[in-house]
């Protein structure tokens, strides 16, 4: 079957008005929320789902290894961006978006309604297991997709102000993840919690589901996407951009410290601050709840700024920051501050984080050729991800434990820093060049 079409045969879109381009951000922001809810509760949930699916005498091992199925999920992340991300490429980004919401929402809701271990024994980590894959097949197409949608279908010229309104829905779900988490624990007893309350918040996210499908249903394809599908094969091929590899390790190198410091800083701080910090649970959630206000807020400010100043200085501050600032900040944090001090610190890394998450989109997707531009950037953001954040938790945890030292983490958000500023300064700046 040939690659091209023909502009009979193209697909439906084209030019977007003004309520469309918000109909199309809006659809693909609500997948968003879903895919990252159910991974940021699992997280916050950690201790509690360890006793209830891998009991063990130590909790240490128990912690590890519930974050090891968190991490799980993850590695199917890959083969889903593969997957659906060329077939966001070949039949449409709304064919994808579709699939993945559906996936998404049975892995959440497949969670909350698992026997546990005292129940059914070895079958209980089984099937946990195989929640979590789902999740990551489905999850490894969505994001991708969602920011090849959302970016291709914004103005010129406002490309870094949609990605950043994209990349702010998944700030709010871990808000709303946080939330959720905070009020139910507030609500039930820890008696309750452990029987059987931990399950409210994954059915909860089950709401999500028939929202997302009504959103996505009737979406217009992109005009970047028409126009690609329109083009002969020969105008398709990314001369001037790299090879396909080359574009694959820069989109690698460039995720590391953004998926780092974002499951460090905001899936396993809550834990970190119960275990290591001497903070409540309620305490952790309420704080870690107000640092994401501050995320939610500012992402789409910088996604804005990118526009006007460009992509580069806003990624190199944030890798800058987390090369610099980890080891003496988690130092005043582990000097039992009060809780105060601690969510002002939190709130000085969420607005680095914002400051990558606002520009991070529209980069990334103006790497790629837009034939290419959803498997290519599935792909690569997915194996960063899988690698580096899913096991994210578990390496800190696993960090702390073998050194001793509550200040470990820190090592790795050192690193990731360091990592991703030395590939970002190798970039070219794109914010105002047309989308490829």
């Amino acid at each position: 079957m040939a690659h091209g079409t023909t502009a009979a045969a193209a697909p439906e879109g084209g030019k977007l008005s003004i309520a469309e381009r918000r109909k199309q951000l809006a659809a693909a922001c609500i997948g968003n929320v879903l895919e990252y809810y159910d991974f940021v509760v699992y997280a916050y949930l950690a201790t509690t789902i360890g006793h209830k699916f891998f009991p063990s005498d130590n909790e240490t091992a128990g912690l590890l290894a519930t974050f090891a199925a968190f991490g799980v999920g993850f590695l199917a992340r890959p083969l889903g961006g593969i997957v659906i991300g060329r077939l966001g490429d070949r039949k449409g980004r709304k064919a994808a978006l579709l699939i993945t919401i559906f996936g998404m929402a049975l892995g959440t809701v497949g969670i909350g309604l698992l026997p546990t271990y005292e129940t059914v024994g070895l079958l209980a980590p089984v099937l946990l297991v195989l929640m979590r894959l789902i999740q990551g097949l489905a999850a490894g197409g969505e994001w991708g997709g969602a920011t090849a949608f959302i970016v291709e279908s914004a103005p010129e010229g406002r490309r870094g102000l949609f990605g950043g309104i994209g990349q702010a829905s998944i700030a709010a779900s871990n808000l709303l993840s946080s939330v959720v988490v905070a009020i139910v624990a507030g609500i039930f007893t820890p008696d309750e919690m452990r029987d059987w309350a931990w399950r409210v918040p994954f059915l909860l996210g089950g709401i999500l589901l028939p929202v997302g499908i009504y959103m996505r249903r009737n979406l217009k394809e992109t005009p970047a996407f028409v126009e690609a599908q329109q083009a002969p094969q020969k105008a398709r091929e990314p001369h001037d951009l790299g090879s396909p590899l080359v574009l694959l390790g820069k989109a690698f190198g460039f995720t590391v410290v953004w998926t780092v410091s974002y499951y460090i800083m905001l899936s396993y701080m809550p834990t970190f601050l119960t275990k290591e910090a001497g903070l409540t649970q309620s305490q952790a959630l309420w704080g870690n709840s107000i640092a994401l206000v501050v995320l939610v807020v500012a992402t789409p400010f910088f996604g804005w700024w990118s526009d006007r100043i460009g992509r580069k200085p806003l990624l190199l501050a944030c890798c800058a920051a987390f090369a610099i600032l980890p080891y003496p900040l988690f130092s005043v944090i582990l000097s039992s501050p009060s809780l105060a001090t601690i969510v002002a610190i939190q709130i000085v890394f969420n607005l680095f984080i914002a400051a990558f998450s606002g520009a991070g989109p529209s980069a990334l997707s103006e790497l790629f050729p837009t034939h290419s531009r959803t498997t290519l950037m599935s792909t690569g953001y997915s194996v960063a991800v899988a690698i580096f954040g899913g096991f994210a938790p578990f390496i800190a945890t696993w960090l702390i434990s073998n050194t001793g030292s509550s200040i470990a983490p820190t090592y790795y958000l050192i690193f990731s820093g360091v990592v991703s500023g030395l590939v970002i300064w190798g970039f070219r700046e794109t914010a105002h060049e047309k989308l490829r």
